[in-house]
């Protein structure tokens, strides 16, 4: 077993949240603050999607009463690269390789694979104090290139074995059994013991190109597996999201970060209608630093937006509530996976509702926040 590094719990509630907060010009008054846990760090890793998705799995057991876990990322990330990597040689190299992937790869490897907690499988070998995987990456690809790619070549059956071992080397070897608070466990049987059922979730998306109240394939090229969502009007999307958060059921959040109203370090996400590019210096200095009249964001817009690719699958993140700006606006309440250094709003981003409806790829919740006249007529309950 590899060593560990444990990480100590914070409050579980949003306490800095239960307050108005100010970030640059916009005050913010919580509405609806949900149970979650720390804010993590996913450093020099793409693994967002399962640092979002393990934090809203880490929420759904606080919302069960189970109390709090830490569980490991890297122990998903480790059983679910052997898969990326198979399909990558079956498609001849033609298929995603990198460390990204979406919301459902981490419930699958739950199902498949259990979980074990962060203090027995950190992913981080010796004295490393932060994930740091471009050197695993960069050497899983350059492998896997080698094999699919060679003239004439007969694949031997060794090359999981290769891969195996490049992961156990830089992520170490993930534990058959294990000691937790006095009992013993496996993946498994840990994961059982959680009373988590991955087949409870579903996911939401909403695009004028594919048929509605159908499950549609989410296309971003992360979505290596394959996954689909139900798609939605997006005004039923953003009721839905609402609705499952004023219920109590947090939101796993895919969507892209790349916009200059996008604004990390000061916590706040929002989309001027004014374009950059007809902002005077003066305006482009105070670009996204108070309240503005953001653009109607229509379905149109929005599937545009896709379509040209400024709308892409950038970042995974954990949506765990709702607050107003001081002019009323209603804001998501977002909980990051950069760790809380250089953020003046403790790793959170407040996503503007103009934000939101642009830029959301898709959305998982559990079935329960869904709100009735979607799940009935979904056949969801």
């Amino acid at each position: 077993m590899q060593p560990t590094r444990r990480r100590p719990f914070l409050p579980l509630l949003l306490a800095t949240l239960t307050a108005p907060i100010t970030a640059q010009g916009f005050t913010f008054t919580p509405v609806t603050t949900l149970a979650t846990t720390p804010v993590r760090d996913q450093a020099r890793s793409g693994t967002c999607w399962c640092f979002a998705t393990t934090s809203f799995l880490e929420s759904e057991l606080l919302r069960l009463g189970k109390g709090s876990v830490d569980l490991s990322e890297m122990f998903t990330v480790r059983q679910t690269y052997p898969r990326k990597a198979d399909r990558y040689v079956r498609m001849h190299g033609q298929a995603t390789l990198g460390p990204g992937g979406i919301a459902q790869d981490m419930l699958v490897a739950f199902r498949d694979f259990g979980a074990v907690p962060e203090s027995v499988y950190s992913g981080r070998l010796g004295e490393q104090a932060r994930h740091d995987h471009d050197e695993l990456d960069a050497v899983l690809k350059g492998m896997l290139d080698v094999i699919v790619k060679k003239p004439g070549q007969v694949l031997s059956p060794r090359w999981p074995l290769a891969v195996a071992g490049v992961l156990d080397a830089y992520l170490g070897a993930p534990p058959a059994t294990f000691d937790h608070q006095g009992r013993e466990y496996t993946p498994r049987s840990f994961a059982d013991s959680l009373g988590i059922d991955p087949t409870a979730y579903v996911c939401f998306t909403s695009f004028t190109h594919q048929p509605f109240d159908q499950q549609v394939p989410i296309e971003v090229p992360d979505n290596w597996a394959g996954h689909t969502a139900w798609n939605l009007p997006l005004d039923e999307l953003l009721g839905v999201l609402e609705q499952a958060l004023a219920n109590g059921f947090t939101v796993a959040w895919d969507g892209d970060v790349s916009e200059r109203g996008f604004r990390e370090g000061d916590g706040v996400a929002v989309l001027p209608k004014q374009p950059w590019e007809e902002r005077s210096r003066e305006q482009r200095d105070a670009f996204a630093r108070a309240p503005e009249p953001e653009l109607l964001v229509t379905p149109e817009l929005r599937q545009r937006l896709f379509d040209a690719y400024e709308t892409t699958d950038d970042h995974l993140m954990h949506i765990v509530g709702t607050a107003h700006d001081q002019e009323g606006t209603l804001y998501f309440t977002t909980k990051n996976s950069h760790g809380t250094r250089g953020s003046k709003a403790a790793g959170y981003v407040q996503m503007s509702t103009a934000y939101v409806r642009a830029k959301t790829v898709s959305i998982l919740l559990h079935r329960d926040g869904v709100p009735a006249a979607t799940g009935k007529r979904l056949g969801l309950r």
